[in-house]
């Protein structure tokens, strides 16, 4: 399945039928009088989340949408039928944004929630209206109102409460199929992980939460590099990070290296993002002699001066992970609880995200723009170089930027 997690469309509400100047005419009955119907309200543009829908995607090749007119008034005070409105449906986790304003039209985060994106225009007024005790056979009508036209960009944000953070082939998807009913594509080379990947984690009988697995991120992720500018926007939603950490990675390279590339990427990304709370998993203990596990992680610890939360685990084995996740249960309960019962600490939350979810926005779309100018410049520099791009014209980058990766 195609998964595609922003797309720009247009949407323009029907206009408005006309009224129109008509007389009662019949036989036998003098002075009949106006008797002209009012124009009918043009169609508007809704959008509505929904729990069958898993992506965009079929907004990359559908870009216009349009409601039906209102149709015109007639005789016999008729007035003309109502345009049909138009419902697009899309995933839960989806934020419209007005392209013109920036500001956020809606954010979706229940199946069903819907919102107005273009109102349909007013249907025109029938000479019935007009009619007045020294205009008795007013000729005056009014025409539809026109629909509202908008640009708007949809930004589907999958909806977790915890978040995989971790370099590829740290684990992730390992331990997501460990405690969760997911089954991501596990391999023994990096970025296998293409896409999010969401699982619902059981801790105990009415007790669970959902996870969320990202592409692995790679130092220079928040300028662009590898696909974690694409995808750690969908982090933003979470309310803990679980920072997975290969204590021995294949290709040789130090743990405490990549731990600390991966908090430096998640900050300059968003300083917000980063003071998510994080707990800290050290994967892959299979791969380390009995002897030797706790001194290295240890070691592993110290060097990252760690004070969080700290769990060992080895996905592949099925070890250690249950403590994770009761702790991560807990921790998320008691959030949710504290948020009803505390109205100042929700009000904190809510500008917490707000924050989060304005930072993540601009830091994407200076991302996008910063990997447009990079392709121009190449393509630029090819032109010079005497090598032909029937591409360079095209203003239409979004594909570049917004590649569409095939789910296994």
């Amino acid at each position: 399945m195609r998964f595609v997690d922003e797309a720009v469309i247009t949407v323009e509400a029907g206009d408005g039928g006309n009224g129109v100047a008509s007389f009662r005419r019949e036989k036998f009955v003098p002075f009949g009088g106006p008797d002209g119907g009012d124009g009918g309200r043009g169609g508007s543009v809704y959008i509505q989340a929904d729990d069958d829908t898993s992506t965009l995607v079929d907004y990359r090749y559908t870009r216009k949408f349009r409601a039906e007119r209102g149709k015109n008034g007639s005789g016999a005070n008729c007035s003309g039928r109502g345009g049909e409105e138009v419902i697009l449906k899309v995933p839960v986790g989806t934020t419209i944004v007005d392209t013109e304003s920036g500001d956020i039209i809606g954010d979706l985060v229940k199946d069903g929630q819907r919102v107005l994106v273009a109102h349909g225009g007013d249907g025109g007024l029938g000479n019935t209206h007009f009619k007045s005790s020294t205009n008795r056979a007013p000729r005056k009508f009014t025409t539809g109102v026109k629909g509202e036209f908008r640009e708007i960009r949809l930004e589907l944000k999958v909806l977790a409460d915890v978040g995989l953070l971790g370099m590829p082939n740290a684990g992730k998807s390992t331990f997501i199929r460990a405690v969760s009913a997911a089954k991501p594509k596990v391999a023994d080379y990096p970025f296998t992980t293409m896409v999010p990947n969401l699982g619902v984690v059981d801790a105990d009988r009415h007790r669970s939460f959902v996870m969320a697995d990202i592409p692995g991120l790679i130092e220079g992720a928040a300028e662009g590099a590898g696909l974690g500018i694409r995808f750690l926007k969908h982090l933003a939603r979470t309310r803990i990070l679980l920072h997975i950490v290969d204590v021995q990675p294949i290709d040789g390279s130090d743990p405490v290296h990549n731990a600390k590339a991966i908090v430096a990427e998640l900050e300059k990304f968003s300083p917000t993002l980063a003071k998510l709370p994080i707990v800290l998993v050290l994967n892959k203990l299979d791969q380390l002699n009995e002897d030797s596990r706790d001194e290295w992680c240890q070691h592993i610890i110290d060097e990252l001066q760690w004070t969080g939360p700290v769990f060992k685990t080895s996905g592949l084995l099925e070890e250690g992970t249950k403590p994770v996740v009761y702790y991560l249960m807990d921790q998320i309960e008691q959030q949710r609880e504290r948020e009803v019962e505390d109205p100042e600490y929700a009000a904190e939350v809510k500008a917490f995200r707000e924050q989060l979810e304005a930072e993540t926005r601009e830091q994407t779309i200076a991302a996008k723009e910063a990997y447009r100018n990079m392709r121009r410049a190449q393509r630029l520099e090819g032109l010079l170089a005497g090598e032909d791009d029937d591409d360079f014209d095209d203003e239409d980058d979004d594909n570049d930027v917004e590649s569409i990766y095939v789910r296994d």
